[in-house]
């Protein structure tokens, strides 16, 4: 069956699911919700916003969701040799089907999908958080974790709860509050309240004072905090704004960029060497960090928190000023010093879709904002893989303003 083909039966199981499976979702795509005082959205109709993000989602959800594991277990599919399926992606997924349930009326079944492979595959040290990987067979390539992917499948938990309620099959805010104590036991250096890696990372390990900086995600710990009753996320958001202010201030005074990985934080806190852990730009503006300016620019246009103003700020003055207003000219990787990285002069939606939220903190932006919402429009499913695809998927829903907090 053609691509094409394959489309238009998915968007014929949409609409058909409208009657046939239909579940009440309480806060129904779209919400159209009223972001903090002055954050703007790209200049077009409201019916425009959502119309993009309805289209790109039936594409998005066609290819990602894959249910090869087992009864009743969905996964978002990795798409590159080596591995099935990551927790950051099973994160990225429970959050996005939670946000557009409403219009697919099926939401909840694929949510629980999800919800399901995530138990199936636990941690070693805590069955309430999900092995890193999986393999092509369905079997976990490590048993440690990875903390990014915990904390998004925990909010998209919270998500869950207010969107169809826990006194069902599953008890989503039960499920979603385990899971945050064991984040707060296992992934939160407890000394500094920075942010740990993984659950693998003890307190004697080399790395125990490192940070990946996408691993700050303030509004999620904010939703924490509430649902825990635990002030200790007050800390780690402190101590991760300080770290962020300190980064932009010493080793990236122009751009106010930060890299993938911090080392240090209990002293001296400085990027990561080259090949720290993933490739020689550890210590840049590289595939990690891409991601920051979406989760930071969040804090603000949920909350209004003047940090994360302040953080997206500098990074939106320097991107605009790099690029002459131009998104073709984002590159996808920069140094500190805002330089672009060698042989990255291509496009990368994780690189270019964040830099529209981080827009949207100041009306100052609205043309640039309205340039780059037109640049990631042009590029269908085919042009990039799994993590652009998704970034640009949960990004299209905060900027066409359908994305709520829990407590909200």
């Amino acid at each position: 069956m053609s691509f094409n083909k394959r489309l238009s039966a998915v968007a014929v199981l949409l609409i058909v699911s409208c009657s046939v499976f239909a579940q009440k979702a309480s806060r129904p795509f779209p919400q159209h919700i009223s972001y903090y005082h002055g954050v703007i959205k790209p200049d077009l109709s409201q019916k425009q916003l959502d119309n993009s993000v309805k289209s790109f989602y039936i594409l998005w959800k066609e290819r990602y969701i894959n249910a090869n594991c087992g009864a009743g277990q969905y996964y978002v599919w990795f798409e590159k040799p080596g591995k099935q399926s990551v927790s950051e992606g099973q994160g990225y997924g429970m959050m996005i089907v939670a946000l557009m349930a409403g219009y697919d009326k099926k939401a909840q079944a694929t949510f629980d999908g999800l919800y399901r492979y995530y138990k199936a595959h636990p941690s070693k040290r805590s069955s309430k958080l999900m092995a890193w990987a999986q393999n092509k067979n369905c079997k976990d390539i490590s048993g440690d974790s990875a903390t990014d992917g915990d904390m998004d499948i925990a909010y998209s938990l919270l998500l869950a709860d207010k969107q169809w309620g826990s006194s069902g099959t599953i008890n989503y805010l039960s499920e979603s509050k385990q899971m945050i104590a064991a984040i707060m036991k296992q992934e939160i250096n407890l000394k500094t309240y920075s942010i740990l890696l993984g659950n693998s990372i003890e307190h004697d390990s080399k790395d125990y004072f490192d940070t990946r900086t996408s691993d700050f995600m303030p509004a999620h710990f904010k939703e924490f905090k509430k649902v825990g009753n635990d002030a200790a996320w007050d800390k780690v958001v402190d101590r991760n704004y300080s770290l962020f202010k300190l980064m932009q201030n010493k080793f990236s005074p122009d751009a106010g960029l930060v890299p993938d990985f911090i080392q240090h934080v209990d002293g001296k806190p400085v990027p990561a060497k080259a090949r720290y852990l993933e490739s020689v730009y550890d210590g840049s503006y590289n595939y990690n960090a891409c991601r920051v300016p979406w989760r930071i620019a969040i804090d603000y246009i949920l909350y209004g928190d003047k940090r994360s103003k302040i953080v997206v700020d500098k990074i939106n003055n320097w991107i605009k000023g790099t690029t002459n207003g131009n998104p073709d000219n984002i590159s996808a990787g920069y140094s500190l010093q805002g330089n672009d990285l060698k042989n990255r002069y291509f496009e990368a939606m994780s690189f270019i879709a964040p830099f529209a939220v981080s827009a949207m903190v100041d009306k100052q932006n609205q043309n640039w904002l309205n340039q780059v919402w037109d640049y990631i429009l042009k590029f269908d499913l085919d042009t990039f893989d799994y993590y652009d695809n998704s970034i640009k998927m949960l990004n299209m829903i905060i900027l066409s303003g359908n994305y709520w907090s829990p407590s909200s």
